[in-house]
Parts: structure tokens; sequence; C-alpha cells
């Protein structure tokens, strides 16, 4: 019996005209363009300069900032006033100020205040020029200072060298692409089994697999497993073209990854059948989905770190299936974890996967 019905979701997924391009078309589109709109990396810094001093030293300073490669010379104002009117009208993300007498308090103390404003309307991005700004002047000052002294007179200093470990070149892509991958199998293997079911629904054609002696379970299974299948085909599809696209391959094994998916398709294939079950009409199913996949967005650290919020959203993402999947792909792809790694992840998607599908077959009435 689940053979005749596996083979007659086949057909009926093949004979839908929008299904099959979505499946397929859909991934390349987002493994395309997400990783770059959805960058967290902070570039083209509108800079403006306002040098009271204009002293060999300012504009040494001044060259430097801009050697960075991260701001654009946006203007040089003459007074505070002016500057602080560019941010006001948006021409401008941060002001450097650099007081009269610049050099002269250099040479002769060593120390001189400059000032930074920055627009905080958007929070992350005057920090990150802060930031910016911050190392480059402090480096700046140790070039002033020149090599320290070298004997028993010198006092001693300790040497920082930072070494990024598993993203050395703090590339963003590194970061969402596994992450965007995981959102695809959400998508495809969560929403489009609960859409299925609720337009069946709607249009009457469910009934007659509601009064065959096909059991519930049956049923739900023979739903899901095109849906399975497909996902397994775009996680392939996305693995192939992170590395076309991006040169990211995974650092640990390949078959971790699919031992991973393995067990959260089916979790979230069982939580969209859930939501099918108790809703009544596509509409409300598709609301429904949307809230849910928000909320795991958001709270599966995607783009925010989990240990980054508040202990009470912490406790939340827990009931997430999402923040493991997400944990484990980036194991996989920048910490070259292997499923030796992975046994908690593992675990929490398990129990995921046993408790939605139990519900949904429990859930779900044959006679609607």
């Amino acid at each position: 019996m689940l053979k005749y019905l596996i083979h007659k979701e086949f057909k009926q997924l093949i004979r839908n005209p929008f299904l099959p391009r979505l499946i397929f078309i859909f991934p390349v589109f987002m493994m395309i363009l997400l990783p770059w709109a959805a960058n967290m990396e902070v570039k083209d810094i509108r800079l403006h300069v306002v040098d009271n001093d204009r002293s060999p030293l300012s504009g040494r300073l001044i060259r430097k900032i801009a050697a960075s490669g991260r701001f654009i010379w946006s203007g040089s104002p003459t007074t505070h006033s002016q500057a602080m009117e560019a941010i006001q009208n948006g021409t401008a993300d941060a002001i450097l100020e650099i007081p009269p007498h610049f050099e002269r308090h250099l040479m002769r103390t060593e120390a001189s205040p400059v000032r930074l404003a920055a627009n905080a309307v958007n929070a992350a991005k005057a920090s990150i020029a802060g930031a910016y700004i911050t190392t480059i002047i402090a480096d700046y000052q140790a070039e002033l200072r020149g090599p320290a002294p070298v004997g028993p007179a010198s006092a001693p200093a300790a040497i920082i060298i930072g070494q990024m470990q598993f993203n050395p070149h703090l590339d963003y892509k590194y970061t969402i692409v596994p992450a965007l991958m995981v959102i695809l199998l959400t998508l495809l293997c969560g929403f489009l089994p609960a859409l299925n079911i609720v337009s069946e629904k709607e249009k009457g054609t469910i009934e007659q697999i509601n009064v065959t002696p096909v059991s519930r379970h049956i049923f739900i299974l023979a739903k899901l497993i095109p849906y399975w299948a497909a996902g397994f085909i775009v996680l392939t599809l996305c693995i192939a073209m992170a590395r076309l696209f991006y040169g990211i391959r995974p650092a640990g094994p390949v078959l971790a990854i699919y031992a991973c998916a393995a067990i959260f398709i089916p979790a979230v294939s069982g939580f969209g059948l859930l939501v099918s079950n108790h809703s009544a009409t596509l509409r409300q199913a598709m609301f429904t989905m949307f809230f849910c996949l928000i909320l795991f967005v958001l709270m599966s650290g995607l783009f925010t770190p989990i240990a980054s919020m508040p202990a009470w959203a912490q406790f939340i993402t827990r009931l997430n299936p999402l923040r493991y999947m997400i944990e484990a792909m980036r194991t996989v792809y920048l910490k070259g974890g292997s499923l030796q790694h992975l046994h908690g992840q593992l675990f929490a998607l398990a129990a995921f996967a046993v408790t939605f599908n139990a519900w949904a077959v429990i859930s779900y009435r044959k006679n609607h």
C-alpha cells in the first residue's frame, strides 16, 4: 500500500506545473543572492573629517584612515556644525574631528584628544565604524612612538598576536552559507508538505484517501517521502553551489551533513504536517508557518549569536530545531567536526523528529 501511495505522490508532485520549478529554482536564487545581501561586514563608511590643525601629522593620520579601505571620503567640512549637519542630512555616517594644535600636543605630551561622532541610527554600523577608527588611531600612535627601547632599562611589555580560528579572514559568507542551507530545507521540507495537505483539504481530494483503510501513519509517511527526497537533492545542489560560487567546502566529512539532514528533514516536515492538521484553510496554514518561520530564524543564531541573547531568550532557543541544525552545519563546515562532535545536536534533532511526527500522526483525523 505504501508503495502505491508514494508513487501517487510523486506523480502528483511532478504534474504540478509550479512545485518542481520552485524546488530547484528557489534554492539557486537564494544561494546566489542572499550571501551577498545578508552580509554583516561593514564597508564603505561615509566619513567626514574636520581637520582643525592641518599639520603634517594630522594629514598622515587622515591618509592612514583612507588607506584602510573601509571608509569613503564624503567631505571635509571646516566646522563641527557643518559636519553634524551632514550626519543630520544622511550624507555622512561618521565624523572625525582633529583639534587645533594636534601636532604640537603629540610632540610634547604624546597625547591629544580626537573627537569621533557616529550616526547611531544603525547601531551596528556605528559601533563597527568606531572600532575601525579606534584601531587605526592606536596603530598610528604606536608608529609615532617608534620601536620600544631594548635593554635592562626598558619596561616589560606584552605583545599580542591575534589569530582567528576557523574563519581567519572573517568572511561572513563562510558563516551565512551553511545556515542558508538549513533555511532552504526548512522552507522546502516544512512549508510545502503543510501547504500540500491543506490544499487537498480545500479541494476535497483528501476525502478519497480518508474513506480507504489506509492507516494514518502510512498516509503521512507517503506524503512526506517525496519531500524528503527533494530535500536531499536540494542539499546536494546547495553544497555544490557553495563550492562553485564561493569556494566554500566542508572542513569535516560530508556524510556528517547528510546524517544531520536525515534527522532534521523529518523534524521540520513533521512540524509542517502538525500545522496542516490544525489548519482549516490554506491561508491559515500559510500565516501560521510564516509566523513560526520568523521566530525560528530569529532565534536560531543565524544573524545574532545566541550567547549574546538574554538568559530567557537562550532558553527559548532550546525549543528551536533550526538552532541545532545550524550549529551542526557550522561545526562541520568551519571546525571540521564529525559525528562524534555532534552528539548534542543529533540527540536534540531526533527528539524533535519523534515528537513532531508522533504528534502529527495522533492529531490527524481521517474524517474532516
